[in-house]
């Protein structure tokens, strides 16, 4: 069976595969913010000590820490070097290339980092922080933190990039979310037109 440009076109507008547009932002359809809507309303999944790679977007508590000074220019799990003026993080469960928002639970300030990393290995941690963050956050003086991390681009394992919860309405604007997937496509060489929709 042969299809048209026109028959290509209303076929993948009946099943709502129709990627991004690749000359401009991701244009996200309603129903990738409604489903980002829906994973920020789940309880968070506690961080685990098991190493599960997580591409659902699901929020995650836990508690952060960050990176030491030695680790600087160290290469990380993605291959680049470990920049600690920059927004990086390690986790244990997010794919690597993920942009999340991490937000320090006992005075609410909040962050985006770039998941190029993995860990860390302690138990009940989620996330390690770059020192930059760890000082944007207030827990260089403690060194840990209670956090939440609510991933707002995610790779996915078939190349497209997902909507998480840090997506939602009440967390993110448009234009957050368009930089969060150009980073996200920019860390995993992912194509604009690969974005899911849905």
């Amino acid at each position: 069976m042969t299809l048209g440009r026109a028959g290509l076109i209303s076929l993948l507008l009946a099943t709502g595969a129709v990627p991004a547009r690749a000359d401009g932002p991701p244009a996200y359809s309603p129903a990738a913010r409604q489903e980002a809507d829906h994973l920020n309303q789940l309880p968070p999944v506690p961080s685990s000590p098991v190493v599960r790679i997580d591409p659902s977007g699901r929020k995650e508590k836990g508690r952060a820490s960050y990176y030491s000074q030695r680790f600087a220019n160290r290469k990380m799990a993605d291959g680049r070097r470990m920049n600690p003026h920059s927004n990086v993080a390690a986790s244990k469960s997010l794919p690597l290339g993920t942009v999340a928002k991490v937000t320090n639970l006992e005075n609410g300030k909040t962050a985006t980092v770039k998941v190029e990393d993995r860990g860390p290995y302690a138990k009940g941690r989620s996330v390690d922080l770059s020192p930059e963050v760890a000082e944007k956050l207030d827990i260089k003086k403690e060194g840990v933190a209670p956090v939440e991390v609510k991933p707002i681009t995610v790779p996915q394992p078939n190349g497209s990039v997902k909507l998480g919860a840090g997506a939602a309405a009440a967390e993110s604007t448009p234009a957050e979310i368009a930089r969060a997937a150009d980073t996200t496509r920019e860390l995993t060489n992912t194509k604009p037109a690969e974005v899911t929709e849905r």
